[in-house]
């Protein structure tokens, strides 16, 4: 059995069709079947067979290869959206709803209208929602959504000049914390640190595995280590060139290799394993063994036998006179 990626959003996630007798090839628009219908996607995985243990369900089939009319299609819904959120704002202002409608989402059939909104808790729409089908006409769904969710689907520029990871190739969002930037000896401030949802930036969990496994070599800083100059004290890390900053003195620092130092020890010289370690441990176990051995061939020592508690009442009881 052959199968085939498609994706109906740009950094959607990709599902799994079964092209059937279509040659299809990457970046072909095929119209395919969903729950919802018919769809409108881009072939992302050329077909390849399936392996076993995943083709255990049905998947759904790839209807066909997309036409010119299917695009002017598209582009009729993406006017019909346009005009569906200019009257799903009107509404909102006329009850006066605590949210934040941001897009519009359109079926390929045009049978059915989805709408994505932030707000800080709850909100009752049931009233939004009447006042939508009987202009619209059609089925409406409302969807509350997260703040990074609304970066996702909007988009726009990061720090860094290029379009947010979020919206251009990232499927799914992962954990991310304030470690990752103090790892990568980032400034700790909000402002620089924290991307248009107002979230931690994604692009601190990429190098955080790296950064990690990098400076597994490197001394703390504020600990003091041996260099070719004498002893100094480590105050910056350069994880990426391998280097690291050490201070002589009170007026004398030094950039060095991280292969140049050594680490010291309490008493101030190179630390260095004994060489006897190991036969100390050894000798320590066999002398456990020998003392576990002599102690199973001695015979435990035998103490009095203990009286029931009956018998120490009748020698405590006095006789009784005649």
């Amino acid at each position: 059995m052959r199968c085939v990626g498609v994706r109906f959003k740009t950094a959607g996630k990709i599902y799994d069709f079964d092209p059937g007798a279509l040659v299809l090839h990457k970046g072909d628009q095929v119209i395919v079947e969903t729950q919802q219908g018919l769809g409108f996607g881009t072939v992302i995985t050329p077909p390849y067979p399936l392996e076993e243990e995943r083709g255990a369900g049905v998947l759904k089939k790839v209807f066909r290869l997309a036409r010119e009319d299917d695009l002017v299609r598209i582009e009729k819904n993406r006017q019909r959206e346009i005009d569906a959120r200019q009257y799903c704002l009107t509404c909102i202002q006329q009850l006066k709803l605590k949210m934040n409608l941001f897009t519009v989402e359109s079926t390929f059939d045009g049978h059915k209208l989805t709408f994505f909104f932030t707000a800080d808790g709850r909100v009752d729409f049931r009233q939004l929602v009447k006042m939508l089908v009987r202009q619209l006409g059609v089925r409406i769904e409302m969807r509350q959504v997260g703040i990074r969710n609304q970066a996702k689907i909007l988009g726009g520029m990061g720090r860094c000049g290029r379009s947010t990871c979020c919206s251009t190739f990232m499927e799914k969002f992962e954990p991310v914390s304030i470690r990752m930037a103090k790892e990568q000896g980032l400034s700790l401030n909000p402002t620089k640190i924290s991307g248009q949802c107002g979230r931690l930036m994604c692009c601190l969990n990429f190098e955080f595995t790296t950064y990690r496994n990098l400076k597994k070599k490197f001394p703390k800083i504020g600990k003091t280590v041996l260099t070719p100059d004498g002893p100094g004290k480590v105050i910056r890390h350069n994880v990426l060139g391998e280097r690291l900053t050490v201070r002589l003195d009170a007026q004398t620092e030094r950039e060095l290799n991280v292969s140049e130092i050594s680490p010291l020890d309490t008493s101030g010289t190179p630390s260095r394993k004994p060489k006897t370690q190991g036969k100390a441990k050894e000798k320590g176990r066999k002398k456990t063994k020998t003392r576990a051995k002599a102690s199973r061939g001695k015979p435990k020592p035998r103490g009095k036998p203990r009286r029931s508690r009956s018998s120490q009442r009748n020698r405590n009881r006095k006789p009784q006179k005649a």
